[in-house]
């Protein structure tokens, strides 16, 4: 029997938890054990190296939301759900849906291990794959999160893949809906705390009273109500990550009592006058450009200084539009999978309309059009196919202006690397930009600059 890289338990009955963990680790696995689905959420990553079993009935998060949610994580992790007798037709439902297998209560510890064996061998096939891809100069885990080929995404990668290994503190920016958890998942899964709890703290969505509580943890008799004292977000993140999304919603306050635990890597709990040590990375992100939020006296800006040590940059899909099919095309693919629907004809007609929206919401936008489409729903309450052919001289220019439109935006307006990139004399780009209304003005370069 080949013994699985890692096996997550997740079971609210303790003496069932206990026993099963004592059969597999008998049988040589690498068992962790926990009583809900939220901590396993933590540690599971794109490249997890491993396999979850779960009972399907439990309070609060149940085993099937968990398999969507890991899922949507990484659709290869094997999930086995552990069923009553009375769940057999939903489990069976279930492994329609992308359960690896399922195992019926009671069980025996050498089928179950049996099975958790099997399931180890196909996931270790999966990673073992994935890196002879990238051997291969195909398309590796990275650029499977983070697609794309403008040279916006080519230099994002890049600073991913040399950032990611160091312990260095990011701060992520960008729009709403542009992927910055993509980018701060695979920041630390390329880290060497990769095997350790992955912990994002949404930072508008935690009420202010509870705030400091929730991050810093408490004691008993800390305030009314608290009878027993309770791990925070920080300490249940130890040896990992911290990803404080949207941080500039939180209070002021709060901001300089977080300047000292990034400082000092040091937490104390509410009630308490014992510092403990925390190892762990921080990662912030940040809809806006924070120093604005500075100038206007909403953010500290000692907290910004320690924060970024460095910053990184998501741009927007207005920024890449050349990227919008092939992400479309992917997310069209994940739809219907997900939906169990056939993923349909897509047109050039509807690309053409898709590269042409502005996409304020960005992939996550994006995302829902292709949901939409796999639905047959199409875009704005009708097929998109159905909308008239334009001329195609009026198609070509509007792709010319698409593709000069992103090389500026790519190259802040600066003309010379534009006309270079796009093969053009700066005559013809000039003039092509005059035909378009285009201003390099528009996308950063200053009125005064060169062409050169």
């Amino acid at each position: 029997m080949t013994v699985p890289m890692r096996l997550l338990l997740v079971d609210d009955e303790p003496d069932l938890r206990s026993s099963t963990v004592q059969a597999l680790d008998l049988a040589g696995f690498d068992v962790q054990d926990f009583a809900s689905g939220e901590r396993v959420l933590d540690l599971v990553s794109f490249g997890f190296p491993g396999v979850v079993l779960t009972d399907i009935r439990m309070p609060g998060m149940d085993g099937l939301t968990l398999m969507n949610r890991i899922h949507e994580i990484d659709r290869d992790i094997p999930v086995i759900l552990l069923t009553g007798h009375g769940d057999v037709q939903l489990a069976v439902r279930a492994m329609r849906e992308g359960a690896y297998d399922f195992v019926e209560k009671p069980f025996s510890a050498s089928q179950l291990a049996e099975i958790a064996a099997r399931a180890s061998d196909f996931r270790r096939l999966v990673l073992e794959n994935r890196v002879l891809k990238a051997a291969a100069g195909q398309a590796d885990d990275l650029e499977q999160r983070l697609i794309g080929r403008s040279n916006v995404m080519i230099d994002l990668r890049r600073r991913v893949r040399t950032l990611g290994p160091t312990e260095a503190d990011v701060l992520i920016v960008g729009e709403t809906g542009a992927g910055k958890e993509v980018v701060a998942r695979a920041l630390h899964d390329m880290s060497a705390r990769a095997r350790k709890p992955f912990v994002a703290i949404d930072c508008a969505a935690i009420p202010a009273a509870l705030i400091e509580s929730e991050l810093f943890g408490h004691e008993v008799g800390a305030f009314p109500g608290a009878l027993r004292a309770r791990y925070g977000k920080f300490e249940h993140a130890k040896g990992g990550t911290v990803l404080l999304d949207d941080i500039a919603s939180m209070p002021m306050d709060l901001q300089g009592k977080l300047l000292r635990v990034i400082e000092d890597r040091t937490i104390t709990r509410l009630g308490s006058n014992e510092s403990y040590p925390l190892d762990v990375r921080f990662m912030a992100t940040a809809r806006v450009p924070l120093e604005t939020e500075v100038e206007a006296g909403r953010f500290r800006a000692d907290l910004l200084y320690r924060l970024n040590v460095v910053t990184l940059n998501v741009p927007p899909l207005s920024a890449r539009r050349e990227d919008i099919p092939l992400l479309f095309l992917r997310l069209l693919a994940e739809a219907a999978t997900r939906h169990r629907v056939e993923q349909g004809r897509v047109s050039p007609g509807l690309i053409a309309q898709l590269t042409a929206r502005d996409w304020p919401g960005n992939v996550r936008e994006l995302r829902n059009a292709a949901d939409r489409h796999a639905l047959g729903l199409g875009e704005g309450g009708r097929m998109a196919e159905e909308e008239p052919a334009s001329r195609l001289a009026d198609r070509v220019a509007e792709f010319e202006r698409r593709e000069i439109e992103a090389a500026l935006s790519a190259h802040r307006g600066n003309l010379k690397p534009v006309y270079e990139t796009l093969g053009l004399s700066r005559k013809t780009l000039w003039e092509k930009m005059q035909k378009h209304g285009l201003d390099k003005t528009q996308f950063g370069a200053h009125p005064d600059d060169a062409v050169t």
